[in-house]
């Protein structure tokens, strides 16, 4: 029986097409959204009195900064920042980077009894110091509000195990973070003050000016500019002189004018 050429090109056009559906759709800013949009249903289960504002994108000094969800209340502000990862999570509030340990066993296939473990490496940017630069900008902006908490929190989606992360933030699962958001019960705004710090964030928002392709742009120049300082020996932060230092994991520099600055690298 002879298969039509045409039909064996439509066959192998369209596993390509499959192929290619599956590398987006585990690609990291997929990964990413996915998370994203699981934290916005939890937070949605928030009572009335949380306003809770998604993808918020502010001015900075050197471009701008993307928060994936605020929640604003009565009882303080919460800056949180989503990561959707697997496998082994590690690192601590002064590291740079921190690194996450994907182990799969996979079994031999003419040897049944044989099992190979295979570890595949990554590093991400730490998130705590995502978390608390956000925290920082929404201050800025709500700083007639001077002793309202503005909290930092990471949240991780997926199946990620946070069992190495050492941070005095909160850096939880999911399930917790309902909870953690409920832990804050001291009463530091009006109704009338929760409405206008809303009305703020909102007004400072440029989300709809700013595309991902710009922010990324700008993020991208900021590092450039960072890796440019440190190469040199100068400490992006401050202006200080990076110095080398013997820490519990090892070598790393930081800041000549540590406790003030607290940069490492």
């Amino acid at each position: 029986m002879k298969i039509d050429p045409f039909f064996i090109i439509i066959l192998i056009a369209v596993f390509f097409i499959f192929l290619i559906y599956l590398v987006k759709r585990n690609s990291a800013k997929r990964k990413g959204k996915r998370g994203e949009k699981r934290i916005i249903s939890i937070l949605s289960e928030l009572p009335e009195e949380y306003t809770v504002l998604n993808d918020v994108v502010f001015r900075t000094e050197k471009g701008t900064t993307q928060i994936d969800h605020i929640v604003v209340s009565k009882y303080g502000v919460f800056a949180i920042e989503t990561k959707n990862y697997r496998g082994e999570i590690y690192g601590d509030d002064n590291r740079q980077e921190w690194t996450q340990l994907i182990i799969t066993k996979v079994k031999y296939a003419k040897k049944r009894w044989k099992t190979y473990t295979y570890v595949t490496k990554n590093h991400l940017f730490n998130p705590v110091k995502q978390s608390r630069g956000h925290a920082f900008r929404i201050k800025k902006l709500l700083s007639e509000y001077r002793h309202l908490p503005i909290v930092p929190i990471v949240v991780f989606t997926g199946d990620a195990v946070l069992n190495n992360v050492e941070s005095q933030y909160h850096v939880i699962y999911e399930k917790k973070l309902l909870s953690t958001i409920s832990e804050y019960k001291t009463v530091y705004l009006s109704d009338e003050d929760v409405n206008r710090v809303v009305e703020t964030l909102e007004a400072n928002n440029i989300r709809e000016e700013v595309s991902d392709n710009q922010h990324v742009k700008n993020l991208r120049k900021v590092e450039k500019e960072t890796n440019a300082k440190t190469r040199s020996g100068i400490c992006p932060k401050c202006g200080g002189h990076l110095i080398k230092r013997k820490g519990r994991y090892g070598s790393f520099y930081g800041c000549s004018n540590y406790p003030k600055c607290k940069f490492t690298i």
